[in-house]
């Protein structure tokens, strides 16, 4: 097809694209930052694109990561497209004004998906608003899976995690041309994305080439080396190869997707178990991201903006039953819970006697979303009074059972509620005003690096997108660590005073917010 003259056309550091004009921005799709990761670069740190001559279309996006699909219970309420092809490391560019003098904040975008699944291609993530609003939004795909986080004697750790960095080093040099600003790049992610935002802005590699960073229902984290390993070796022995990169670059593509998924599928945030995650390697995750961003100099200039949703659990546990399956345990289950949380029964009464007619599903849940969220971004956020701002999502979805659950904030940020894949876990009627007012504030953080509230200081300033006005709630300073520090042994046998008690309720009422406590 024959492109338009006013057709826009930049040129990277490997050659021009020409992108389209869509609802007055400029979007330029799939346009490639590494080479593909296949043949003798598979399972091996990114390597530059091979430059071309002319001018590339940038019309389409580009390749999809190889990954599974999704289960037909989460496919019912999360959009994954999939494009074949093996120039998978590509991202995409939505700008108002391309050009070197426009000079705009930049947002860069890294997607979710429990580092097996996702791509920039979702509907919900088109960066339309964002440069409307005068930001220009880069999205990126990355590798996912075994491919991207696969433990290997023979290989590096954590090639999807090096193709970001890739990514971000591609648009601090290039965005320029776009019409962005090198100097004020902002990098965001959500879920699995914000996990990887953690680690990149910790990474030493990474300093000087971001301004900020938002942290969405994700924090810093680097799970057990060995908990990655089983991943691998449940594969090999699935496969009957050995748990090496150069066996397991020798299986069908399609069935090492296959035997992936089915060793993966009790993985969750609730359920825990083996999963993929960012490992610390002695290079680019010299250290634990979180203790790094705590107690280290990394990202010490930059503005943080993080958050949760209210009822992030609802997502891991109501597709397929399982929440239902969860209640019916009982005290199983919360066994499990006190030893994913590494917790005793005292947290459980504390629990209990915020939530008296909570069933199983809902304790687990919230003690789980409690461990594995609030508690480390409160940490992150004392570690920086000042420069971090927290907020919580908490407008209930439309759709039976979800509440404010994973992901639901994401049509309102990117403001792309009006598409059929938000819709899915927003169900009909959602707030435009909302989507207004959040997605505004993601804009002003991008840009000036604060989003329009207090920052986070002694007092605990969490700010608050509901049902009704945005509003700011507050917490006192021991509020995320005295709970869970006080008790971090299982005793099954002994009882918890009513003094104890009271202290445990009084602490999580703190810890969860006023508006996160339905019910009490």
């Amino acid at each position: 097809m024959t492109a338009d003259q006013t057709d826009p056309v930049v040129r990277t550091p490997y050659g021009a694209v020409r992108g389209r004009y869509e609802h007055g921005v400029a979007v330029f799709r799939g346009i490639p930052y590494a080479a593909p990761p296949f043949g003798p670069r598979r399972f091996r740190p990114p390597m530059p694109p091979e430059p071309w001559d002319g001018v590339r279309d940038a019309g389409s996006f580009g390749p999809t990561a190889p990954k599974p699909p999704y289960s037909e219970a989460f496919a019912q309420y999360l959009s994954d497209p999939s494009v074949p092809g093996d120039d998978c490391l590509n991202l995409n560019v939505w700008t108002p004004e391309p050009g070197p003098d426009a000079r705009l904040p930049v947002l860069v975008w890294l997607h979710g998906g429990a580092l097996t699944r996702g791509s920039s291609a979702v509907p919900v993530y088109a960066g339309h608003s964002f440069a409307r609003d005068g930001v220009v939004l880069v999205s990126v795909n990355y590798r996912l899976g075994v491919e991207g986080y696969g433990l290997f004697p023979d290989a590096p750790a954590n090639p999807g995690l090096r193709d970001q960095l890739a990514a971000l080093r591609w648009v601090h040099d290039a965005i320029e041309a776009f019409g962005g600003d090198p100097g004020r790049i902002t990098l965001c992610g959500q879920s699995a994305g914000a996990i990887s935002v953690g680690a990149l802005i910790a990474a030493p590699q990474a300093q000087g080439l971001f301004r900020r960073a938002v942290l969405q229902s994700g924090p810093p984290e680097a799970p057990d080396r060995d908990k990655v390993r089983r991943m691998v070796r449940r594969m090999a022995t699935r496969l009957k190869v050995p748990a090496t990169a150069e066996a397991f670059a020798a299986v069908d593509r399609d069935l090492l997707l296959r035997t992936q998924a089915e060793v993966g599928r009790l993985s969750s945030p609730v359920l825990g178990g083996p999963a993929f995650g960012i490992v610390v390697d002695g290079d680019l995750v010299p250290r634990d991201p979180l203790e790094a961003l705590i107690a280290g100099d990394a990202a010490r200039g930059a503005d943080l903006l993080m958050g949760w949703t209210r009822d992030e659990y609802l997502l891991w546990l109501v597709p397929g039953g399982l929440l239902e399956r969860v209640d019916r345990l009982g005290p199983v289950a919360l066994a499990g819970a006190m030893a994913r949380c590494h917790c005793g029964h005292e947290v459980v009464r504390g629990y209990r006697s915020l939530r008296p007619r909570a069933g199983a599903a809902e304790i687990v849940g919230q003690m789980v979303t409690d461990h594995l969220l609030r508690r480390p971004l409160h940490r992150l956020a004392d570690a920086r009074p000042g420069s971090a701002y927290v907020y919580e999502f908490a407008w209930p979805s439309r759709l039976p059972d979800l509440g404010a659950c994973h992901a639901l904030e994401l049509g309102f940020v990117f403001d792309t509620g009006d598409v059929p894949e938000s819709r899915r876990l927003a169900g009909e009627g959602a707030p435009q005003e909302l989507a207004d007012t959040m997605h505004a504030a993601w804009v002003r953080f991008a840009t000036e690096g604060d989003p329009g509230w207090e920052s986070w200081d002694p007092a605990h300033p969490v700010h608050v997108f509901g049902d009704g006005p945005p509003h700011t709630v507050y917490g006192p300073r021991d509020a995320e660590f005295a709970l869970w520090t006080a008790d971090t042994t299982p005793r099954p046998t002994e009882d918890a005073s009513p003094a104890r008690t009271a202290e445990l309720r009084a602490v999580i009422r703190r810890l969860r917010r006023p508006g996160d406590l339905r019910g009490t």
